[in-house]
């Protein structure tokens, strides 16, 4: 049996981090389907996934803490489903800069609800880490507001005060996740976890979107479309947001949430990869003040 370490809890945060720069790369592809169908689908191809391991790789999967859990775990499923049709909605409602930079105040939110709900106490080097790296987050938000308006049309980026409410409620949503999850992920294994979490988080983007859509959850018919979800499912969902959820083993809600602030710097690295979009150079002393951040964080003594 592998015994939990903060070092290993830390490069499942940031590997996290990373992967969920994939995130805006596969949705941008996927401007066909609506928000309820691409979270309904991406939950379900992670289900799929982690049936998958079970099945494959023979990983444990204890039914009868499962059982004993339940309620909480469902729980957990509803803050996930809201924080992702919430944080979709947000990029349809509003731009996505703004979406962007209010959904990574998840930090702020989760450290506020760790001290007052949980009596959870960071340190000095903690919040000098977490500020740092939102500002630098904030700065790679202003880079691509002036390299956005160079020559365009001011009207046609104003934004929504609806979007921008839709994005403060996900990144509330996601620290309530972190939080509340906290407590249940030092009692069971991960993949015995993250498959009920799933599991609930799409039957609550199902319930939720009968009234609001009155139509079937649509799957794409075409073969890009089907690999950009099956891409968005995997990778952003089941491999990413399972390890975010795995540190939480070893890691504080705020830490592990500042680690998901390497999101813009690892999307950019695959805008430049993928589109040839080579970044302002405001944005790289804004990724190494996010990265500076998370180097403070991370040199917390557990």
């Amino acid at each position: 049996m592998q015994i939990r370490t903060r070092k290993i809890a830390l490069a499942e945060g940031i590997t996290a981090g990373v992967f969920f720069g994939t995130a805006a790369i596969f949705i941008r592809f996927l401007y066909g389907l609506d928000v309820f169908s691409i979270v309904f689908w991406r939950l379900i191809i992670a289900c799929a996934a982690l049936i998958a391991l079970i099945i494959v790789f023979k990983k444990s999967f204890y039914t009868s803490l499962v059982r004993e859990n339940l309620r909480q775990l469902f729980l957990l499923g509803v803050f996930l489903g809201l924080h992702f049709i919430f944080f979709v909605s947000a990029v349809k409602d509003t731009t996505i800069l703004n979406a962007t930079v209010l959904v990574n105040t998840t930090p702020v939110f989760a450290m506020l609800i760790s001290v007052f709900l949980f009596k959870v106490k960071p340190s000095s080097l903690a919040i000098v880490g977490l500020i740092t790296s939102f500002v630098g987050v904030c700065v790679i938000a202003y880079s691509e507001t002036v390299t956005i308006n160079l020559g365009a049309n001011p009207e046609s980026f104003s934004s929504s005060l609806k979007g921008d409410f839709e994005a403060i409620i996900a990144a509330l949503a996601e620290a309530l996740y972190l939080n509340y999850g906290r407590k249940v992920r030092s009692q069971m294994n991960i993949v015995s976890l993250m498959l009920p979490i799933y599991i609930s988080a799409a039957l609550t983007v199902g319930i939720i979107s009968l009234p609001v859509t009155n139509k079937t959850l649509a799957f794409p018919t075409g073969s890009e479309a089907i690999l950009f979800l099956l891409g968005l499912g995997l990778l952003p969902t089941a491999i990413a947001h399972t390890l975010y959820f795995s540190s939480l083993s070893n890691l504080k809600s705020f830490e592990t949430a500042t680690l998901a602030l390497l999101e813009p710097v690892g999307a950019t690295v695959l805008g430049i990869a993928i589109f040839q979009e080579i970044p302002q150079q405001l944005f790289i002393f804004g990724s190494a003040l996010v990265l500076t951040g998370i180097f403070f964080v991370i040199k917390e003594k557990s």
